[in-house]
């Protein structure tokens, strides 16, 4: 591959982390990435970095490249060392059978899940100056999820032809408006990483600047991104729906994605979802400690599904409403807060999941 991008933010970084981060600075071509699961290498020391560049050498021994040429991804429990006997028998061979097949694909997207139900795998094709480029991407991840970035892994391949600083500022772009933007339970964890890597071969003309090639391969890269992300909350660990927030008269960006992200990371506020319950209390309530200055009394919220529209808050006043035909807006699987404010001209939508009995469930053995 001829360029590799990460996003990562968090003080506490996995071993694998920390060495995407020092390949990615040293700013040379990436041409593998390896990853494991079930173990996160996390809190590991210097164990835990040496075994991840072991992880690399194998992968770049059995590939015939360098190993500073391979990205090391790793997701699952923290604090416990890497089964390296079984790592460096595996690695030959799971390398032995991959493939550029649909196979290939499904296989590799199966096996980076840990607590996730389904793989989340999307490819989208879109054409630049008259040539045809590609973007396919897979992700994993369905707890401990509340990025800037959460466990969650996104690999996106594309055979565009772009420079390193326009990639970069294409992922940097689509994430902060999707991976950032979802919430499953309110932590983040110390292994989020998303790549993006380029090959170049789709031979179009090298997109160096900002223009009309790089806003269409950025809508194709956001297209991707958004539907992983999205796909992610939707298998939140022990949730039974997809709860989209959008805010608009927002003052600014920041300002709506705190107040989108204190709404879904209530626990008040999730489990009346859960329950059916239009309890719009709890989503003001929400709004009122998200950190963002606002007048109450320019507040409208309402709720929208398969189910119907109903309004339940308007400048600031209840508004009186069918409890019946709220419960039914609020027993789909896919419901929408739809929240107008008068603060600013900004309009920011985030992705959540309601919190069941479930989700208590899957994490109180999650080490078992």
């Amino acid at each position: 591959m001829r360029y590799g991008r990460s996003i990562y933010s968090n003080v506490v970084k996995a071993s694998s982390v920390l060495w995407n981060k020092e390949i990615l600075k040293a700013g040379g071509k990436v041409r593998a990435i390896v990853a494991n699961s079930g173990n996160a290498n996390a809190a590991t020391g210097e164990q835990g970095y040496q075994d991840t560049a072991e992880m690399a050498a194998i992968t770049a021994k059995v590939f015939n490249i360098q190993k500073e040429e391979v990205l090391v991804c790793s997701t699952g429990v923290i604090g416990v060392n890497l089964p390296m006997n079984v790592i460096t028998k595996g690695i030959p061979q799971v390398a032995a059978t991959v493939s550029d097949t649909g196979e290939g694909a499904k296989n590799a997207s199966d096996a980076i899940l840990t607590t996730d139900t389904f793989s989340k795998t999307i490819a989208v094709q879109e054409e630049v100056e008259g040539v045809t480029f590609t973007i396919g991407g897979m992700g994993k991840g369905s707890g401990m999820i509340h990025p800037n970035m959460a466990t969650m892994l996104g690999f996106i391949t594309t055979d565009v032809n772009i420079t390193a600083e326009m990639l970069q500022k294409a992922l940097q772009k689509a994430i902060n408006t999707t991976f950032n933007m979802i919430t499953v339970d309110g932590d983040t964890s110390t292994n989020d990483t998303v790549l993006v890597i380029a090959n170049g071969e789709a031979g179009n003309k090298l997109i160096a600047e900002e223009g009309e090639a790089f806003d269409k391969f950025f809508n194709a890269l956001y297209e991707v991104c958004k539907y992983i992300a999205i796909s992610i909350v939707k298998d939140g660990e022990g949730a039974t729906k997809l709860l989209e927030v959008t805010i608009k008269g927002a003052a600014d960006f920041e300002a709506g994605k705190m107040l989108a992200k204190s709404i879904l990371t209530s626990s008040l506020v999730k489990t009346a979802f859960f329950g059916a319950d239009a309890n719009w209390g709890r989503i003001f309530a929400a709004m009122g400690y998200a950190g963002v200055a606002f007048d109450p009394n320019q507040v409208d919220i309402a709720i929208e599904s398969n189910g119907g529209f109903v309004s339940l808050l308007k400048q600031g006043l209840p508004v009186k409403f069918s409890e019946e035909k709220a419960k039914k807006v609020l027993e789909e699987s896919e419901i929408k807060v739809l929240i107008q404010m008068s603060e600013g001209e900004a309009e920011v939508t985030a992705w959540g999941c309601d919190l069941s009995y479930d989700y208590v469930k899957i994490n109180g053995d999650y080490r078992s």
